[in-house]
C-alpha cells in the first residue's frame, strides 16, 4: 500500500512541475557561491547582506517578474538585473547615504526590488517554490556573467511592466537622450489587458497636485491641456489650472499606472483612463512574454528594447 502511494505521489508531481523540469533540475549546474559578491541592504531587517551575485540575480527576478512567464523573458530579465548592478557597482556602488558600505538595495524605489528564498516560498506556496525558483534558477544560470552593453561599456538597463504597444525614448520621460533607450515598436503587449480607469474629485486632485481647481472648474475654464507630447503621443507636459507640471509628476503624485492617459472632467469627478503601467522606457516586460511566446530568444528580446547593444560575458 505504502508503495502504491509513492508512485502516485512521485506520478502526482511530474504532472505538476513537468517532466522536462524534473530532468533539469536532476543536471542543473549549482549557483555559484564564489565570485562577485552584492552588499545588499535589507530594508526589513535595516541589515546589510553580503550575496554571491547570481544569488543576488535571482532574488531580482523573482521580485521584478512573474515567474510564470517564459524562460526566454526570464532570461532578458536576468540579463537586465545583473547589468544594473554591474553598472552600479562599477560605479562604486552604495545607493545614498542611508545605506552605508551598501552596494544596492532591495527597495525598487531606490534600485531594483529583491525577495529572499524564503519569501518566494511564502508568496508561491511551497510546492509552485520548487517549480518557481529552479525556473528562475535556471535561467540565471543559463545567462551567468552575461550584462548588456553599448560601446564596451554596460547600459542603464531599465525596464517596465508594460508600455501599451510602443515604448518610449528615455528624455521623454528623464533630461538625457541615451542612444540605447530608443523607443521601439511592442508588437505584442497586449494592450486590451493593460487599461486601467481612475476616478476622483477635483477636491482630491487639488489636495495631491497642490493646485487650485475647483474655483477655475466654476468658471467654465480649461482646466488640463497637454502642451508637449512625447514621440509616441503620450502627455509629456500638462497645463493643469495655472501650473505646468510633468506628466511623470502628475502619474506619481495621482497614483496612475502610466503617463499613456487621457482624463475627463464631469460634475466635479475627473476620470483618467491609462493603458499600460511603468515609465514606458527599455524593455516592455509583458512585451518581452509576448516575444518569447512567439519564438524569441533572450538575446533578441533585449537587442529588440535596447536599440545598438550587444550581450557580453563578464571577463
Amino acid at each position: 500500500m505504502r508503495k502504491i502511494f509513492l508512485i502516485t505521489l512521485i506520478l502526482a508531481l511530474l504532472l505538476i512541475l513537468g517532466l522536462p523540469y524534473v530532468m533539469n533540475r536532476a543536471t542543473e549546474p549549482p549557483v555559484q557561491e564564489r565570485g562577485t559578491m552584492v552588499r545588499l541592504y535589507k530594508h526589513d531587517t535595516g541589515s546589510l547582506e553580503i550575496v554571491p551575485l547570481e544569488n543576488y540575480v535571482t532574488g531580482v527576478v523573482a521580485a521584478e517578474m512573474p515567474a510564470e512567464f517564459p524562460t526566454a523573458a526570464l532570461k532578458a530579465q536576468a540579463v537586465a538585473a545583473r547589468t544594473y548592478i554591474v553598472k552600479r557597482m562599477l560605479a562604486g556602488g552604495v545607493v545614498n547615504s542611508c545605506h552605508a558600505g551598501a552596494d544596492t538595495c532591495d527597495n525598487p524605489a531606490h534600485a531594483q526590488a529583491w525577495i529572499s528564498r524564503e519569501t518566494m516560498r511564502e508568496r508561491w506556496g511551497t510546492i509552485k517554490y520548487y517549480h518557481y525558483y529552479y525556473k528562475i534558477r535556471m535561467a540565471v544560470d543559463d545567462t551567468a556573467g552575461e550584462i548588456i552593453t553599448f560601446q564596451g561599456q554596460p547600459i542603464d538597463p531599465v525596464f517596465h511592466a508594460a508600455c501599451g504597444g510602443h515604448t518610449e525614448n528615455s528624455e521623454d520621460v528623464w533630461k538625457f537622450a541615451l542612444p540605447y533607450l530608443r523607443g521601439v515598436d511592442c508588437p505584442h503587449a497586449e494592450v486590451a489587458r493593460q487599461k486601467q480607469q481612475k476616478t476622483m474629485t477635483l477636491e482630491e486632485m487639488e489636495k495631491l497636485l497642490g493646485v487650485p481647481l475647483t474655483a477655475a472648474a466654476s468658471t467654465g475654464g480649461n482646466l488640463f491641456q497637454v502642451v508637449e507630447s512625447t514621440a509616441t503621443g503620450r502627455p509629456k507636459t500638462l497645463l493643469i489650472g495655472d501650473l505646468r507640471l510633468p506628466a511623470t509628476e502628475v502619474r506619481q503624485k495621482l497614483g496612475l499606472r502610466s503617463t499613456n492617459f487621457t482624463c475627463d472632467l464631469r460634475d466635479n469627478r475627473v476620470t483618467f483612463d491609462t493603458v499600460g503601467h511603468g515609465h514606458g522606457v527599455g524593455m516592455c516586460q509583458y512585451g518581452a512574454r509576448g516575444l518569447a511566446e512567439h519564438g524569441y530568444d533572450y538575446q533578441e528580446i533585449i537587442k529588440h528594447y535596447y536599440t545598438g547593444v550587444r550581450c557580453q560575458v563578464l571577463r
